[in-house]
Parts: C-alpha cells; structure tokens; sequence
C-alpha cells in the first residue's frame, strides 16, 4: 500500500471531475481523494506513482510528484495489533481474496446462466486455411 500525493494544475471542478475520472481508470486504487485549495490530489493503494504522473500528464495536467510514502492508515493499524498479530492480519488478507474470487465465479456462472451461448473458446482461421479468402498482396 502506498499514499502518493501529487500537486496538479486545476482551476475548476469540471477539470476535477476528469482528473478523477482519469486516475479511478488505473488497477490498485484503494482511494483518491482531492484538495482544491491547495490543489493536491491524495492517492492510496497498491499503485506506481509513475503510472498515475503519465494518466494525468496525457491528460494534459501539469502534475508533481509532491511524496510517496507507506499508507498512514496501516501504520496505525499495525500499532495497535502488535506483532503477533500481524501474521494474522495476513492470514485475514488472504481469506479476503478467496471472497472476491468467489464472488467473480458466482457472476460468471449467472452470466453462464442468462446467455447460454456465451464464447468460451475462440476459432482463430488464417487466409490460407480458409479458401474464400481474399489476400491482395
């Protein structure tokens, strides 16, 4: 987990929203959040704060990179656990994987359900297997 705050060039909160919009898109994100007075935005997760400069910068915000740090929040969690506990905060990690991966199965066996002729594999024919093909070359 990483909290990386970046310091962008936004005048209105229609250029907020896209900013938003633009960082949400990345994998990892626990949570963004964004201060426009001081106009920081605040991004948390398991993320590369190289990828989420590039986002905005295509974006054509002017963005810096203010600090990249640990999570503030597992800090104070861990404080409180103790040492022991932290092996168990681990364990807990990975039986909340095993939900989402149930959860994912469960959809794709409703979907499976409600379009019975859903794709599973593909055919995959080159030109000159297939002789009504039409190869100019």
């Amino acid at each position: 987990m990483k909290k990386v705050v970046l310091k962008l060039d936004l005048h209105d909160d229609k250029e907020k929203q896209k900013a938003l919009k633009a960082v949400s898109v990345l994998c990892g994100i626990d949570s963004i959040a964004m201060d426009m007075k001081e106009r920081k935005l605040t991004v948390t997760g398991n993320i590369d704060p190289v990828d989420v400069v590039n986002k905005l910068r295509k974006g054509n915000w002017h963005t810096e990179i203010l600090t990249v740090g640990p999570a503030k929040e597992e800090k104070k969690d861990d404080k409180k656990d103790g040492g022991d506990k932290k092996d168990d905060g681990k364990k807990d990690d990975d039986k909340k994987k095993d939900p989402n991966q149930q959860q994912i199965a469960e959809l794709v066996r409703a979907y499976q359900n409600y379009n019975p002729q859903m794709t599973r594999y593909y055919y995959v024919q080159s030109a000159e297997e297939n002789p009504n093909a039409c190869v100019i070359s």
